[in-house]
């Protein structure tokens, strides 16, 4: 067993709560089970119709298709995959998590069922299979959206005070200062789930460094590290905006996934949330009225930034599927794989405003052609730092985030630690 897969069980062996059913118990009933971070209708829905359509398929085969919410999620598959006993079908955001699994030999290779069936895989656009391919072999295939972070903002809220969204730092910090004035936070943020915050950081050291201060430090190559002035720079410039009042009270306590910065949006309590563009179908299905209110733009360009203000922070296939090691049917979770994302999924999803990573993919929705459209004139799109990093990396990326948001380190303290860490655990 590997020192990977020894944690996880070790992990497992203290959380009776989590109750996977091992798979000799389904076994007999040829269930494919699936789990997933999923949970608006109209997602569950295409995951529900694609599962049926599978059953329809294959006969005496049965989907238990389980819907979780993300932070949850993360502890409950990392739990199931160390104790032996994953599901059969899996999310994950690719990148490190992705890395461990299949050093620790739990997760299928796909290479070959893709090599068989060449006109499925070519569907997909190339790059989506980047934060999945490991060793020149994919493990996952990219399902639910194209992901990127954005500045969302009440376009009412911003044309009744007479601003525009903001290109340039100076310009924000004017914005902030408008809505400050009229008692309205600048931005919402729940950040007691950490990687909210983190995206404003991960973008200012883009911005600050462009895409290869990151690459550098995060791969020691070329002198890299995390110790750079960039990284520094980044830091008191996140710093700046908690001084300026940027954030409602309270933020490091307030939780994303019960809603709580998009209730602030809803009541008009704040103007702007920086978020993936999974927000926009978010808000359409719990506030179809809002959602015609809700505008975007991209983060704004910092003085002397190095990064090019088309880059973008987020993934092209958020989430990305698999299949473990340990199901008993693996050539039937693979099929289901394959339904999750073949043509008539794709549709359910753009149906939900969102964009799945396929070649010419038919889209009338102005929100999601404005998505595609920011994400072709990207010069790079980083995958989300918490998720590109290995784990333990990824969780300190977000602990120094929100205790920079708490002002509780400083970013000199950051950087340090956060290099510290980088050496002993990127060799």
């Amino acid at each position: 067993m590997s020192k990977f897969a020894s944690k996880l069980t070790a992990l497992a062996c203290g959380a009776a709560m989590v109750s996977a059913i091992p798979f000799a118990a389904h076994a007999a009933d040829k269930v494919i089970t699936e789990w997933d971070l999923q949970t608006t209708a109209s997602a569950v829905k295409v995951i529900r119709d694609a599962a049926d359509r599978f059953e329809k398929a294959n006969p005496g085969y049965k989907v238990e298709d389980t819907h979780i919410l993300n932070d949850a999620y993360k502890t409950k598959i990392k739990i199931a995959l160390g104790a032996n006993e994953p599901p059969c079908v899996f999310s994950s955001w690719g990148g490190g998590p992705l890395r461990e699994y299949v050093k620790a030999n739990l997760v299928v290779d796909l290479t070959p069922y893709l090599d068989k069936d060449p006109a499925f895989k070519d569907r997909f656009l190339p790059a989506s299979f980047g934060a999945s391919t490991i060793d020149g072999k994919i493990y996952a295939l990219p399902a639910e959206n194209t992901a990127i972070a954005v500045v969302f903002y009440n376009k009412e809220l911003f044309a009744k005070y007479n601003v525009t969204p903001p290109k340039t730092w100076d310009e924000l910090l004017k914005v902030i200062d408008v809505f400050k004035q009229h008692d309205i936070a600048p931005f919402a943020l729940a950040n007691k789930n950490k990687w909210t915050g983190s995206m404003f950081y991960g973008y200012l050291v883009d911005r600050i460094g462009g895409p290869e201060a990151f690459a550098n430090a995060a791969q020691r190559k070329n002198g890299g590290s995390f110790a750079d002035p960039v990284f520094v720079e980044a830091g008191k410039r996140l710093q700046e905006l908690v001084n300026a009042g940027a954030f409602q009270k309270g933020y490091n306590g307030l939780d994303y996934d019960v809603g709580g910065s998009r209730r602030l949006l809803y009541t008009e309590k704040a103007a702007m949330e920086l978020m993936g563009t999974w927000e926009a179908s978010t808000i359409g299905n719990e506030n179809p009225d809002f959602a015609k209110k809700l505008g975007f733009f991209p983060f704004p360009s910092v003085p002397d930034g190095k990064g090019d203000p088309s880059d973008l922070l987020g993934t092209l296939g958020d989430n990305f599927i698999s299949v473990s090691n340990a199901c008993p049917e693996k050539d039937k979770a693979v099929e289901l794989l394959k339904t999750l994302t073949d043509d008539t999924a794709a549709a359910g999803r753009v149906a939900g405003s969102r964009l799945p990573p396929l070649k010419n993919l038919k889209v009338d929705n102005p929100f999601l052609q404005d998505v595609s459209k920011l994400v072709s004139e990207a010069k790079s799109v980083q995958l989300w730092w918490d998720q590109e990093l290995p784990p333990k990396l990824g969780e300190l990326h977000k602990d120094t985030s929100q205790a920079l948001f708490g002002l509780s380190k400083t970013p000199e303290q950051v950087a340090e630690e956060f290099e510290a860490a980088a050496k002993a655990e990127l060799k």
